[in-house]
């Protein structure tokens, strides 16, 4: 064999999995390095893809050419359109996923692409020299060689676990942590910190009482993660199940309080405020009489069901006996406890967009290692890893994603930004231009991008101009098409709005709430014809369509507030200044400012500590 790569990546997580099939999809010889790969892209707390703004980057990860959404839409047994009820910029797509199936879906799609091999060994260093990444040292001693190194390790770095006062090492439960690999990166000063995540115990399924709890089905429809015309569903769709934790439950969890890791000093890293243990809930929310359960499938040939909601780090007996106070529960079987894991990670601020490191040159970092939490954070920052190497190892201009291009651009500008002093989640109300960054348009925003990169396919591309051309037909017929009072009146009626006085364009009654392009056309014979026209993801491409005319008017104003403020991302400081001599700029912006470095006004101006005065001061130095 012949170990020197272009690309090396540390870890087949999410993040590792996307980056490394990215850069080899490129033309990259790349290589994936992971301790175990039965495990790869392992789900390793909850069963499942998306969920709000997550299910967004997935969609966008699957417009740039990734495989995340293909895996899930391949794996899901649930899947379910979240926040419906609100505008088109809210909605989110979650799914349930069978977790050994996703395994093997992702594995057969590493092991059969082209340009990647995978290895099976422990990092334990990585090889630097005169500042620039040379490679990597295992356990097994493989001589690995590399023009770039993408770390994706995940919660395995120093990994120490905790079940009560009962504490042991490890990346996860029944896997082994990886050791050395941190104080090796770190003597090239790089910054690291401590910090924790948790997930629940796991139970069987026969031992459930279902009858106290409420049947959460899944959605019946054409939405998926793919932009690809793909198969709907593959598996068995499978239900969830609901119920609450009461007033017992909490007296014995706090009875346990006293020997929970997270309140005896037993762990002091960072933990995640987003998704809290249970016993944090009941100290944070003493008032409060119940907590709501989620009770979730593994998969379609496994009794194990994961518990949504009852993470925890106490004590074992106190797990099962709380469990136990719940109807649905009292006769409860579990298969392992859940625990708490603490890991390292790196300063985030210490990257650049394209995820390299500012202290070692082709050095990049991607998912729980810069403090993100969650398998959709991991993958889209992987992607980008992946691509920015490959660029690196055979020149091009380096690929980043602006904030009102994409949940991603929101994420690594985050990132790289203002770091975290919490495990990071996506949430629609970090992108202040979310009405731009849907989830029906993640194509049309980036499929395009993934074309030049080489990521994108002839089948994708095709299937981007079909709909553009389609959506583009559906409006100019409904700008031109006029309507009578009395052809369409009693339709109206019928729909529960208001008639017509008098005649006005298709688009004015699409525009109303409680009008669609699907209803309004059982009265409009012409517009049927027109929609029936559409061949293959008809109800995507209406949907995506009736989005654009309901919400032209903000989708445009946004436009102009995100060009507006793109004026100050073309004005580029990095290295221009010396901040220690900057008087006129308050001492706590003087420090931010040299910590980031920023690239351009726009992102100073997002650095906390940076106030706008400071921001008035760049400008004026910047315009000399």
């Amino acid at each position: 064999m012949n170990f020197k790569y272009d690309v090396i990546v540390i870890g087949a997580g999410h993040a590792g999995c996307e980056a490394a099939v990215a850069a080899a999809k490129m033309g990259s010889k790349t290589c994936l390095i992971t301790m175990d790969m039965n495990k790869i892209a392992q789900l390793s707390c909850n069963p499942a893809i998306g969920g709000i703004a997550k299910g967004q980057i997935v969609r966008e990860i699957d417009a740039l050419g990734g495989e995340m959404g293909l895996v899930t839409d391949e794996t899901t047994i649930q899947f379910r359109m979240l926040n419906q009820s609100k505008g088109p910029a809210m909605w989110s797509p979650r799914a349930q996923c069978d977790r050994s199936k996703f395994i093997w879906a992702w594995r057969k799609r590493v092991e059969n692409t082209e340009n990647l091999h995978i290895w099976e060994d422990t990092v334990t260093a990585i090889k630097v020299k005169n500042g620039e990444i040379t490679g990597v040292e295992t356990l097994l001693q493989a001589p690995f060689e590399a023009k770039c190194v993408i770390l994706t390790a995940g919660t395995f770095l120093n990994g120490w676990m905790h079940v009560g006062k009962v504490q042991f090492p490890g990346g996860r439960m029944a896997d082994a942590a990886s050791y050395h690999l941190t104080e090796s990166i770190a003597q090239h000063g790089i910054r690291y910190d401590r910090m924790k995540t948790g997930t629940p115990a796991r139970i069987d399924g026969r031992s459930v009482h279902y009858e106290y709890m409420e049947e959460q089905a899944g959605e019946v429809g054409f939405h998926k993660f793919s932009f690809l015309d793909t198969n709907i569903r593959h598996l068995k769709q499978l239900n969830c199940w609901t119920c609450y934790t009461n007033s017992d439950v909490h007296k014995v969890l706090e009875k346990g309080l006293e020997e929970s890791p997270l309140y005896n000093g037993q762990i002091k890293s960072l933990g995640p405020r987003y998704c809290p243990s249970v016993e944090t809930k009941i100290v944070t929310f003493p008032d409060k009489e119940r907590h709501q359960i989620f009770l979730e499938p593994e998969g379609v040939n496994t009794n194990e069901l994961y518990i949504n909601g009852f993470s925890s780090s106490l004590p074992m007996h106190i797990q099962i006996e709380g469990l136990k106070k719940m109807p649905a529960f009292k006769d409860v079987v579990i298969y392992r406890p859940g625990y708490a894991i603490e890991y390292d990670f790196f300063d985030p601020t210490q990257l650049t967009h394209t995820l390299e490191s500012k202290k070692i040159k082709n050095f990049f970092l991607a998912g729980q290692v810069n403090g993100t939490t969650g398998y959709e954070e991991a993958a889209g920052q992987g992607l980008m890893a992946g691509v920015n190497a490959h660029i690196n190892c055979h020149g091009g201009k380096p690929f980043t994603l602006k904030r009102d291009e994409a949940y991603i651009g929101v994420l690594i500008d985050d990132l790289v930004t203002k770091g975290v002093d919490e495990p990071y989640r996506m949430f629609t109300s970090r992108a202040e231009y979310r009405i731009l960054l849907r989830m029906d348009d993640a194509d049309i925003r980036l499929t395009r991008k993934a074309g030049e990169l080489g990521l994108a396919t002839k089948e994708r591309m095709d299937l981007l101009n079909k709909k553009e051309n389609e959506i583009h037909r559906i409006l100019k017929f409904s700008e031109e098409y006029s309507i009578k009072p009395d052809k369409i009146n009693d339709g109206l009626e019928k729909l529960g709005t208001t008639p017509l006085r008098q005649g006005c364009k298709l688009i004015n009654l699409i525009s109303r709430p409680q009008v669609t392009l699907k209803t309004i056309a059982s009265f409009i014979p012409a517009l049927d014809k027109e929609l029936n026209k559409i061949e293959g993801r008809k109800e995507e491409i209406i949907e995506a369509a009736e989005i654009l005319i309901k919400y032209q008017g903000y989708i445009e104003r946004e436009k102009m507030i995100a060009e507006k403020a793109s004026r100050l991302e073309g004005i580029r400081i990095k290295d221009k200044f010396n901040y220690d001599e900057l008087d006129s700029i308050s001492y706590e912006g003087r420090q931010k400012l040299k910590k980031i470095n920023p690239e351009t006004i726009a992102q100073a101006s997002r650095i906390p500590g940076v106030s706008p005065s400071d921001i008035n001061v760049l400008l004026v130095l910047a315009s000399k």
